[in-house]
């Protein structure tokens, strides 16, 4: 009971802090407006000032809450899989993946924008072949697996940084996947974003019972009846599927998959039929506080929502590693 009754007062902060973040963000930048003008306006919609913001501050916030979500929640499922706290699609190199196959597919097809997170998709499961491939070696140890993650990282990093200084303006006019700026979002980048993130969540709230037996030894979960091959490469797919579509339309952001599945840990446990959804409603209130205070610190300049979480996210990474030395360390 008191377990329970701690999840449910740890998801209604969460939820009311993102609901004021929300507000916040809506009614504050350039152009400041009211909460009751801002209700009002949305819904009169006679409202020239609101009308902005409704088609220019709108599509930005839903968009980085629904990246949010999925970055974290993608962070979750990794970390079930790989059973290690350090991972992350940002750090073994999914979303680099996921952005530079995008990157290319959608300068030399430009008309096949709405299809990016399809391109994502295959970057990322490219990427994450890649780690599983090379990291394993009778079996898939905690530290070597992130070792060949950040490799790869870097390798597709490196690649995409490459491509993308070629000087061509079809890249410069997308420079958006590689930029990790979550400004001028339009609807249709909303539209997309709820698409095929919705569909990934809502596939991570059906394995959430894998994932639990997951965490216990390979032998028990099979003695239980699950396929743990099988299990793992559905839930990696669909971990792929949240990372590839938040870097598809918000740009590589990391660290979300790493500070937010730790302290919902903290504060809910380890189920994950709670951790899941608490992971989905603290990312999206992390990243969409990244985003405005990147917006409105430095008001009119802007500092990228990626750049915040990488100063926030560094120091955790550190810490993370030196304590999974101790526990993993052979």
């Amino acid at each position: 009971m008191r377990q329970n009754r701690k999840r449910l007062w740890s998801f209604m902060v969460v939820c009311l802090l993102l609901l004021g973040v929300v507000l916040f963000s809506a009614m504050t930048g350039s152009l400041k407006v009211s909460a009751w003008q801002l209700i009002q306006g949305l819904w009169t919609g006679t409202d020239n000032q609101v009308n902005v913001v409704r088609d220019l501050r709108l599509p930005r916030i839903i968009v980085a809450m629904m990246a949010g979500a999925a970055l974290a929640v993608a962070g979750v499922l990794l970390q079930a899989v790989m059973k290690n706290p350090l991972a992350d699609s940002g750090v073994i190199g999914i979303s680099s993946g996921a952005a530079l196959v995008s990157l290319v597919a959608v300068t030399v097809f430009p008309t096949l924008y709405f299809w990016m997170p399809l391109f994502s998709f295959f970057g990322g499961a490219l990427a994450c072949l890649m780690v599983y491939g090379f990291s394993w070696k009778s079996g898939l140890h905690p530290i070597r697996l992130i070792l060949i993650g950040v490799a790869v990282n870097a390798i597709f990093s490196g690649l995409g940084q490459s491509f993308n200084y070629r000087g061509s303006y079809a890249v410069t006019s997308i420079n958006q996947v590689t930029t990790s700026t979550l400004a001028m979002k339009k609807w249709v980048d909303v539209e997309i974003i709820l698409l095929y993130g919705g569909i990934g969540l809502i596939l991570a709230m059906l394995v959430y019972s894998w994932c639990n037996f997951l965490a216990l030894q390979e032998k028990t979960a099979k003695n239980l009846g699950l396929h743990v091959t099988r299990a793992r490469l559905i839930i990696s797919v669909i971990a792929v599927i949240l990372a590839a579509t938040a870097t598809a339309i918000a740009g590589v952001i990391v660290f979300i998959g790493l500070l937010i599945p730790h302290i919902a840990r903290q504060l809910v446990g380890s189920d994950h039929k709670w951790l899941i959804p608490f992971s989905a409603v603290a990312g999206a209130l992390l990243l969409l506080l990244a985003d405005t205070l990147g917006r409105t610190v430095l008001a009119p300049n802007e500092i990228p929502a990626s750049i915040i979480m990488a100063v926030i996210g560094g120091p955790f990474l550190i810490f993370l590693i030196t304590r999974s030395d101790r526990i993993y360390g052979r």
